[in-house]
């Protein structure tokens, strides 16, 4: 099979992909050749991947220079072809993302969102103001996972654990800090505060996510949950991502704290990943892997290639991605994106769209400044996306990432409620 000829980390994402396939499948399937069903469907699953990689392969460079294709030459099944290259790309989102950056001129930033059900890229835009030409921040893993990180590590709470949003962890010390004296210590003084997961998770607090990676997961627990959720492995899009990393460490320590409350360097991400993260969470625990090309046609218009919707299956039951999202819908409405999203929150247009999100803060090396994530979903019952918004910022701040989140859900979602709206009146 062609497959064979894909680079080593294509062939990986192959058989990540497949897993879940093999895991649905009843025991007695293994003792016997597979149905024609099954063997179609693994047969698709090769072909889009394999047809990803030779996309990603021909427009790599072009996206990295944030910029989109319409027409390439290129091979196709052979032979050669101009091939006309359709975007998924929402123009409306889009046009706002690239709006946005250019209003507010962080130092860097990156907007990315995508359909969270599907996979399909609605809107991709990257900035930076010294260097107009820069290449695509959205691809990039440069960037510290910070709190989100904190994602993972409520999801294995969650889902392995058994822990509930109402769960009371014990923690000493300040709300934004980690001291070893304070996260390493079980004793409850006068000082010792109790606080739920859901308001530890809203607000970001790095010492009650320490006590709980101790008292109620293992390491290996965190490490599973960090790989379902795609670290440390490369994603296979129709685009080049760079693969996020996530070391955590065998034994339970003060640097399994760091790495649990995201308070560390070591651990990075790209806004593609982070965008994947949230979809995951709305997608009732489905991880979905993004495309860009909706399909491609030769010059006489016929159809060469249809984009699929590629998976991961199952990271987390649905049960636990409904106690996941409430975690993250507690950090819009009273965690540290409530001042951005006050408005969007109470203004009874939006009433119907649940939105939810994690945000994360940490000062980085490379581009260095101080590092501002959003990465979040909005949902209703018909529609569900997820981004990933982050800004660098030298200095000055000029926008916080969960404004630009805000911004591109209220883009999103306004032409859809004004739609119901005159449909309903003229009913």
């Amino acid at each position: 099979m062609r497959i064979k000829t894909q680079p080593q980390g294509r062939s990986k994402s192959l058989k990540f992909l497949l897993i879940p396939i093999a895991l649905t499948l009843p025991a007695f399937l293994f003792f016997r050749t597979p149905s024609s069903e099954e063997t179609v469907r693994e047969d698709k699953v090769k072909s889009q991947l394999e047809h990803r990689t030779e996309i990603s392969d021909v427009i790599g460079g072009i996206v990295r220079s944030n910029k989109f294709p319409e027409t390439v030459d290129m091979q196709w099944d052979g032979k050669p072809v101009k091939a006309q290259i359709h975007l998924g790309l929402d123009k409306e989102l889009q046009k706002e993302a690239e709006r946005l950056l250019k209003a507010y001129k962080p130092d860097y930033a990156a907007i990315f969102m995508m359909d969270a059900v599907s996979g399909r890229v609605l809107a991709m835009s990257s900035f930076q103001k010294d260097n107009p030409n820069a290449e695509n921040w959205n691809l990039k893993a440069n960037f510290p996972a910070a709190s989100v990180f904190k994602v993972v590590t409520a999801t294995a709470a969650v889902d392995k654990a058994g822990v509930s949003p109402q769960h009371k962890i014990n923690f000493n010390g300040g709300n934004y800090t980690l001291y070893r004296k304070n996260v390493m210590s079980d004793k409850v003084t006068k000082w010792t505060r109790a606080i739920t997961l859901k308001e530890a998770f809203a607000r970001s607090i790095n010492t009650a996510f320490g006590r709980l990676s101790l008292e109620t997961l293992h390491p290996v627990d965190i490490n599973d949950y960090a790989t379902r959720f795609m670290f440390n492995q490369e994603i296979p899009s129709d685009f080049p991502v760079e693969m996020g990393v996530a070391y955590v460490p065998p034994e339970k320590s003060f640097e399994l704290t760091e790495v649990a409350s995201g308070y560390n360097k070591t651990n990075r991400m790209s806004p593609v990943q982070g965008a994947m993260i949230a979809a995951a969470v709305a997608n009732e625990g489905k991880m979905v892997i993004p495309y860009l090309v909706q399909n491609i046609t030769d010059e006489q218009g016929k159809n060469l290639y249809q984009a699929e919707t590629l998976d991961n299956g199952h990271i987390m039951t649905a049960e636990s991605a409904v106690k996941v999202r409430e975690l993250m819908e507690e950090t819009v409405t009273a965690g540290t994106s409530r001042k951005s999203f006050r408005k969007l929150v109470r203004n009874k247009k939006f009433k119907t769209i649940e939105m939810g999100g994690k945000t994360g803060h940490l000062t980085a090396e490379n581009p260095r400044g101080r590092v501002d994530w959003f990465v979040g979903y909005a949902m209703d019952e018909s529609n569900k996306i997820a981004i990933a918004a982050v800004s660098i910022n030298k200095e000055k701040w000029t926008v916080k990432s969960a404004e630009l989140g805000q911004n591109m859900f209220k883009k999103y979602y306004g032409p859809i409620i004004q739609e119901r709206m005159i449909t309903s009146s003229g009913q």
